[in-house]
């Protein structure tokens, strides 16, 4: 039995003056269907809903809509104006045989009472009534345009639900993966103006999208066509960073394992070395029964990290948990109001700004990139050409000169990036960085944060990401605690059995925090009877600091020394020379390491125990 046809479209054709957007794209949606679109930011996905919708007319083409079904539209950026409060908005969508109740319930779930006004919406509450206003209403047809942005993880959970429970059918225009791999049964590919249909989900589309593009390389070469050099290495270099990313994935597991062995019980860990690569896993940041509350909200409680070199710390919980505080604590920027937080030496972070107001629209790409003194770039100490910089970023030569305020969204998502991997950095802080990426840009994202030498911190409502990148889960579960689980997203639920839940309300009564332990008058002496530190302890807490600083400028001298390439070839025997006292530098440094942290917990247990 033939599905019934909703909606469809007909050979239709979009174009801004310049290469066709849209051409010839035909497209129908009948009955249950659950269809992600999918495409490169910049290829026409929110053009294509829009004409779905009936919001805009194509150049050429027709619209059918069948009688009687309704249609409702979720844009990136709704538009509350002229609306009081939140209900109002809301039920403002309602058709005359809706039922109201359904706008209450759903406004209920999303975190609102609907009294709350429409002005001082923040961009996340923005989102989540403009999915109110288009669930209220029991459609025949939804068509979502990225309606995860700004959403936290019990909301984006919640919505994957509702979709499931819907019998609406469903356009899903999305760049999170595990969305559109749990909601959509089919995939619509928009590629350079054309629509290309796979019967089956998500999960299928990347390995069917590479095959799509190595057969067209081979056409290419059999009729000897010309393809630009910067086009075709962004479009068929997809498949081959998609295939580097799986093995990466593989590898994770190996550094997953890696954090597990590393992270045992506070007071008995032991640092381990990596012989295999001659790297010595360092620490970079602890911190020590910290907490930290705004007011009578406890925000963190008795929080105990180690975030060791090389570690991806993914830190989730649901909006107002307090991520970003944390972040700030475990970065320096922000003091705690117990216990304390202690970095590593030569701590150089840097952080993603995903709000990009850095960025300045007036000054063009190459500008922005090289600070407008030159068309170099330097990167890890190496210089390079700022063209050849910006291919890694899927920029094209003739962008250089492009002004930044006529990038999209996912384009200055990448030149975000490419600005803050050109700084030397040992922490790379990530706070909501694949907000607005595409599916392209999330790929590059994944490969630079794997081939970034140093530390990263993470927060991100995007499971498929966390699962991608992560070795560790730092999550939120309630009062201000915080609990850390080895492994990425799908790992955290396992071991505790359900993903991040819904903040309680600040009206609903929360336990009382546990009391800190008093110290004796916050007295540093031991108590009589008590072991305490010998004098040469004591003299090894003083001075090891100073000494890991200078073994480690001692390790930068020497990488220096070896990072030229004419050393090798000029002096074999001083090449050999530097090498080895690299080696017992570094493993000198990695002793230190180990010596004062044991000293120090141990100083800890003393001065604090009960």
């Amino acid at each position: 039995m033939a599905i019934e046809q909703l909606l469809a479209l007909r050979d239709v054709r979009l174009s801004y003056g310049g290469a066709p957007l849209l051409d010839g794209v035909d497209l129908a949606i009948g009955v249950g269907d659950r269809v992600c679109l999918v495409g490169r930011n910049g290829s026409g996905k929110s053009n294509l809903l829009r004409i779905a919708a009936g919001q805009i007319e194509p150049d050429a083409g027709e619209r059918i809509v069948t009688k009687g079904v309704g249609i409702r539209y979720l844009p990136q950026e709704p538009d509350l104006n002229g609306f009081a409060t939140v209900l109002e908005y809301v039920e403002a969508g309602l058709g005359p045989a809706d039922d109201p109740y359904q706008a209450r319930r759903v406004l209920e779930a999303l975190g609102f009472s609907g009294a709350e006004g429409t002005s001082t919406l923040s961009g996340g509450e923005i989102r989540r009534a403009a999915l109110s206003r288009v669930l209220a209403p029991d459609p025949d047809v939804l068509l979502l345009d990225e309606p995860t942005n700004h959403l936290d993880l019990p909301a984006i959970e919640w919505l994957e639900e509702e979709l499931a429970s819907r019998r609406s059918a469903l356009i899903l225009v999305s760049h999170d993966r595990r969305m559109l791999t749990n909601v959509c049964r089919n995939t619509l590919w928009l590629d350079r103006g054309v629509v290309r249909r796979l019967t089956q989900g998500f999960a299928a589309f990347e390995e069917w999208r590479d095959t799509i593009l190595e057969q067209e390389e081979v056409e290419r070469h059999k009729l000897d066509r010309k393809i630009a050099a910067e086009e075709d290495w962004v479009r068929y270099g997809v498949s081959g960073r998609r295939k580097r990313n799986q093995k990466r994935l593989r590898d994770l597991g190996g550094l997953r394992q890696t954090r597990v062995e590393s992270q045992r019980a506070i007071g008995t860990v032991k640092l381990t070395v990596n012989d295999a690569e001659d790297v010595t896993a360092k620490l970079v940041i602890e911190a020590r029964k910290v907490g930290k509350a705004w007011g009578e909200q406890t925000v963190i409680q008795d929080l105990s990290l180690r975030i060791l070199h090389g570690d991806r710390l993914g830190i989730v919980g649901p909006n107002g948990s307090g991520k970003t505080t944390l972040l700030r604590m475990l970065t320096g920027d922000l003091k705690p109001d117990a216990g304390y937080v202690r970095h590593g030496v030569r701590l150089q972070p840097v952080t993603l700004d995903q709000k990009r107001a850095s960025l300045d629209p007036a000054r063009t790409l190459q500008e922005t990139l090289t600070g407008g003194t030159s068309d170099q770039v330097t990167v890890g100490g190496v210089s390079k050409h700022v063209v050849g910089y910006m291919r890694d970023f899927l920029f094209k030569p003739e962008q250089a000169r492009t002004p930044v305020g006529v990038l999209s969204g996912g384009e200055r998502g990448r030149l975000m990036l490419a600005c803050a991997l050109a700084q030397q950095s040992n922490l790379l802080v990530l706070d909501e960085p694949t907000n607005d990426l595409d599916l392209e840009t999330l790929d590059l994202l994944q490969e630079m944060l794997a081939e970034y030498p140093g530390t990263a911190l993470v927060v991100s409502h995007d499971r498929d990401f966390l699962d991608r990148v992560a070795t560790a889960i730092l999550a939120y579960d309630g009062n201000g605690r915080w609990i850390e689980y080895a492994g990425g997203y799908s790992d955290m639920v396992a071991q505790r059995g359900h993903g991040v839940r819904a903040k309680a309300p600040a009206s609903a009564p929360a336990p009382e925090p546990r009391a800190p332990q008093p110290r004796a008058a916050q007295s540093t002496e031991p108590r009589p009877g008590r072991p305490r530190l010998g004098f040469k302890e004591q003299h090894a807490l003083k001075t090891l600091p100073k000494q890991m600083e200078a073994l480690a400028g001692d390790v930068v001298v020497l990488e220096a020394r070896l990072a030229d390439p004419a050393l090798f070839a000029r002096d074999k025997t001083s090449f050999q020379a530097a090498a080895t006292k690299l080696a017992e530098t570094r493993a000198a440094l990695a002793a230190a390491e180990d010596q004062w942290l044991a000293l120090e917990m141990r100083r800890e247990e003393i001065e604090g125990g009960p």
